[in-house]
């Protein structure tokens, strides 16, 4: 790329000199272009990036899923032309220790990662060499079972937030002020998009809505229904309503404010699961359950294969058990992760709900 060029200007200055010529840009604005320039200029994940997702954190987390996927897959009749799908699949690890465990079942499905980073997709090709990349769903082939796994990729998505003042609800967006980006409130009335019941909540009152998501669901309920298959989401978020801005940013591993370093920092939003279950029923998809995490690998044996894992390589057991509570305890990602399954409606089973 040439130096100098438009798209290598910081994205603080792009921003700064949009809102000076045409008013605050929305939160999803922000949030979506914020991670555009993060995700498509680096591999953020591990110790040198800026986070760690569960895969990166052990093997057993993919195992598990693999196993999950393989129980389904056998209970559905073993059928021959099935796509393992994953959506956002960071360096491949999950997407490695996922079918390295399927494999023993007899169940090797094509491979198929939707990806829109370039950097990734080279990181990903060399852990899994056979996978074919999309840029989003629609290119997945639509014939054929589909196993699909989104893992901490509903989050990144961008959010929609209004907020309540005493002249109404407003669209929450981002202004410049004093040097810096501040959220503000937009100028035109939204209350028409604000459930009734919602409506004369008080003043500063926040609502937070992931179109991303809902479309995402949507369209993966259509091809379970369709083609048949299962799917697993997870993520952190809630599984009952709730207010508040659950926008945040994460950089070298540490907490920073979401409006200070855009397109430097990962900007993502708690997943609201409570309203992605009924838009998957709407198409006719089985809504499994949302269960949290640490309920869900628990259920599936994550205790027993954590000492199978010790007894093979016992200098390795305080690793492998702090792994394991990393996963599931209560004060770490156990009760803020969810797990979201769905199912074809001919598809039965689905340990874990």
């Amino acid at each position: 790329m040439n130096e100098g060029a438009p798209s290598e200007k910081s994205l603080t200055e792009v921003f700064e000199r949009l809102i000076a010529s045409h008013g605050p840009i929305s939160v999803s604005h922000f949030m979506a272009e914020s991670n555009a320039r993060y995700y498509g200029g680096r591999d953020p994940l591990g110790a040198q990036g800026d986070f760690i997702t569960a895969p990166e954190i052990s093997q057993m987390f993919g195992e598990l899923i693999g196993l999950w996927l393989a129980d389904m897959w056998v209970k559905a009749g073993r059928d021959d032309m099935v796509h393992y799908v994953e959506l956002g699949p960071g360096r491949g690890t999950l997407a490695k220790d996922v079918l390295a465990t399927t494999r023993r079942y007899g169940l090797e499905p094509k491979v198929h990662f939707v990806e829109t980073s370039l950097i990734l997709r080279d990181i990903q090709l060399a852990t899994v060499p056979r996978a074919q990349f999309h840029d989003d769903l629609s290119s997945v082939p639509p014939y054929g079972p589909v196993l699909i796994v989104g893992n901490e990729f509903l989050d990144a998505l961008p959010v929609r937030q209004l907020v309540s003042t005493g002249q109404g609800w407003r669209e929450r967006m981002v202004g410049w002020q004093d040097g810096k980006f501040a959220f503000v409130a937009g100028d035109k009335p939204m209350d028409s998009a604000v459930p009734e019941y919602m409506r004369g909540a008080e003043p500063g009152t926040i609502i937070e809505t992931c179109p991303g998501a809902a479309a995402s669901v949507y369209e993966i309920a259509g091809r379970l229904v369709k083609q048949g298959g299962a799917a697993l989401l997870i993520d952190y978020g809630h599984d009952a309503p709730r207010t508040g801005s659950t926008l945040q940013a994460l950089k070298e591993h540490r907490m920073v404010d979401p409006l200070a370093m855009p397109g430097e920092a990962d900007l993502t939003a708690h997943v609201d699961f409570a309203a992605l279950a009924p838009i998957a029923q709407s198409r006719g998809a089985r809504w499994l359950g949302t269960v949290t995490q640490g309920h869900w690998l628990r259920h599936l044996g994550i205790e027993v294969r954590a000492e199978r894992l010790a007894g093979v390589a016992p200098e390795h057991r305080e690793a492998i058990f702090a792994a394991m509570e990393r996963l599931i305890g209560e004060g770490q990602m156990g009760a803020l992760f969810k797990v979201m399954g769905l199912a074809g409606p001919d598809w039965h089973g689905g340990e874990g709900f």
